[in-house]
């Protein structure tokens, strides 16, 4: 097979500036998300009435609706009510609101995690619920989940492909376009594969020397 060198030269900047929106999308999502799911976790572990209630509602719609049905009611049904946001808009709260359910389960199985011994010793010497958190439990959760932060991230990062259904030109969006307009469908797809590695692999080793130094300070070896 003969690859077509000058046009794989000439689209460079086209996935370029399309991974610079996907690196946009995702770290936003990414770091939203995670504030999200440590907030919502803490009200899930500490069994708030009402709010969580309200928050396992969430997790199961977020979790049990496809990413593209829920772009679709923010950039098409929304309107019909007189709510209009940007694509971006609708791609950043879409993929928030996937992520935010999925960084929480993650998170709450840290906390559960934590033995009770770790807690009532917490207790002992007067720590608040706060301190409890701030000091006891967050620590040790943290380290735990790390593992399902990290494949979570990875998952918003790839997640990205599907902002393309509303508009936005995503590595995936300028893929397809090419193949349409200049039938290099090859050439497109080794551009689009060679761009999502040099943005998930990066991710993807960072967090797993992140998850290694934690284990080795938590278990020392």
């Amino acid at each position: 097979m003969n690859l077509d060198w000058e046009f794989i030269y000439e689209s460079l900047p086209l996935y370029s500036e399309a991974m610079w929106l996907t690196v946009k999308l995702a770290l936003l999502a990414i770091v939203f998300s995670l504030l999200i799911g440590l907030l919502f976790s803490i009200v899930l572990y500490y069994k708030v009435k009402i709010v969580s209630d309200v928050i396992k509602i969430y997790i199961e719609l977020s979790r049990n609706t496809p990413l593209l049905v829920q772009l679709f009611f923010l950039y098409y049904g929304l309107p019909k009510i007189g709510i209009h946001f940007s694509e971006m808009t609708c791609a950043i709260v879409g993929m928030i609101f996937l992520g935010g359910s999925y960084m929480t389960e993650a998170f709450r199985g840290g906390f559960e995690a934590v033995s009770q011994t770790q807690i009532e010793s917490g207790q002992s010497i007067g720590l608040s619920k706060l301190q409890l958190v701030r000091y006891v439990i967050f620590p040790q959760a943290f380290a735990i989940s790390i593992p399902s932060l990290g494949a979570n991230a990875i998952f918003l990062l790839k997640e990205t492909s599907i902002v393309g259904a509303i508009a936005l030109m995503d590595l995936m969006n300028v893929a397809k376009d090419l193949i349409g307009m200049h039938y290099k469908t090859a050439e497109s797809l080794l551009l689009l594969v060679v761009a999502y590695l040099v943005l998930v692999l990066p991710l993807s080793l960072l967090l797993t020397w992140v998850e290694r130094k934690v284990r080795y300070a938590e278990f020392g070896d």
